[in-house]
């Protein structure tokens, strides 16, 4: 029977009701009056049991068909649904985010082992939280977050289909991020000691990283047709987004430009390296290995070891996430250019990150304002 409580820190009753795999669960109603909030409370409790009912009845008329003809009723089976999932969400979503999708799928289905034939409303919050304990034992808080995020998502879709009468990711929480490193920028000290390890390419994505602060995976796969050395501007459209960046090129990185080898070929990548790589893997996960490694030799990582070892370290164990990393790159073009007092709008534009503070579709900024955001940025080349 649901009920209603208060907690210490809220001045909303609580109610509390049975889920639909049977726990107990608490939610608030929002109400400050009792008898409202018990009326929601009991509004909870009937929904889930009708949730409930769905799920048992999909259940029996399973078994009744099976008795009845020897047969299996025609169902979704875990994979089945996920892998019709990923067919129609291709088309729908940049390379990068279908790769994720991918991986989270592989992931999910894997741990499911032989369990991923069976019928997709079978899986309950209890597989969920399990899958989820079994992830934060092997990867990082966020990591955890985000395949729990995709689940959400894909079972939503299924009740949405039809397929399943309920979410059952609906009820599972995020886990807390406690202990896990945040992200911040480099130091200019920091990147000359990158710079003078790197050799020539990745010199020169590192300083398109810096004065562009785009993304590892849209400048490994520039080409010359990106460039307007005329106008002295960057071109792109960003795999992520699909956004439309005009950049100008600010005066270090021009100068390393006019010394890049030219060619007459407007297809030719900028860094052939990176591009033969993103193309082959549309993933940026070598390129991520390499800059790493190259963060090792400047002395700013510690240096990875290829096998686990008995601590659970290395390759195969659980992952430090380190406080700097190509994308750092981006924070520290976003923090040089708002120390220098450019304003967050222009700094935004630049970035391309897309907020309700601004959007490109309704706020201009003009080159002059580019360009004198990028102009007072130091010369990491100088």
């Amino acid at each position: 029977m649901a009920s209603v409580r208060k907690k210490q820190d809220s001045k909303f009753w609580f109610a509390c009701f049975t889920h639909v795999d049977g726990s107990r669960t608490q939610r608030s109603t929002k109400e400050t009056d009792r008898k409202r909030a018990q009326k929601l409370a009991d509004t909870f409790e009937e929904a889930a049991h009708r949730q409930t009912t769905a799920r048992q009845a999909q259940r029996v008329i399973t078994e009744v068909f099976h008795c009845a003809t020897g047969d299996s009723l025609p169902s979704t089976s875990v994979r089945s649904y996920f892998e019709a999932w990923l067919a129609r969400k291709k088309p729908e979503t940049a390379p990068s985010t279908f790769t994720f999708y991918s991986g989270k799928a592989r992931r999910f289905l894997t741990w499911l082992g032989d369990r991923s034939e069976r019928d997709l409303f079978t899986i309950t919050s209890t597989d969920i939280l399990a899958f989820r304990a079994s992830e934060a034992a092997r990867v990082s808080p966020s990591t955890v977050n985000h395949a729990v995020k995709f689940l959400r998502m894909v079972f939503e879709d299924a009740k949405r289909d039809g397929v399943i009468p309920d979410n059952p990711v609906d009820s599972v929480k995020l886990i807390k991020r406690t202990g896990e490193r945040s992200r911040r920028p480099f130091t200019i000290a920091e990147i000359k000691r990158l710079l003078a390890v790197a050799n020539d390419e990745w010199r020169s994505l590192i300083v398109f990283g810096l004065y562009t602060g785009q993304r590892l995976g849209d400048l490994a796969r520039l080409t010359w047709a990106n460039l307007d050395l005329e106008h002295s501007e960057i071109r792109l459209f960003t795999s992520k987004t699909g956004r439309r960046q005009i950049i100008p090129l600010a005066p270090p990185l021009r100068r390393l430009v006019d010394t890049l080898p030219g060619s007459d070929d407007p297809t030719r990548p900028l860094h052939p390296g990176a591009f033969r790589s993103v193309e082959k893997s549309q993933k940026v996960g070598t390129l991520s290995r390499q800059f790493y490694e190259l963060m090792a030799d400047a002395g700013l990582a510690p240096v990875k070891k290829h096998r686990k070892a008995k601590d659970g370290a290395g390759r195969d164990g659980r992952r430090n996430i380190s406080e700097i990393s190509f994308h750092a790159l981006r924070h520290t073009a976003t923090s040089l250019m708002k120390n220098a007092g450019i304003s967050a709008a222009i700094v935004q534009d630049i970035i391309g990150h897309e907020s309700a503070a601004i959007s490109a579709n309704y706020t201009h900024i003009d080159d002059v304002a580019k360009r004198t955001a990028l102009w007072a940025m130091p010369d990491v080349l100088g």
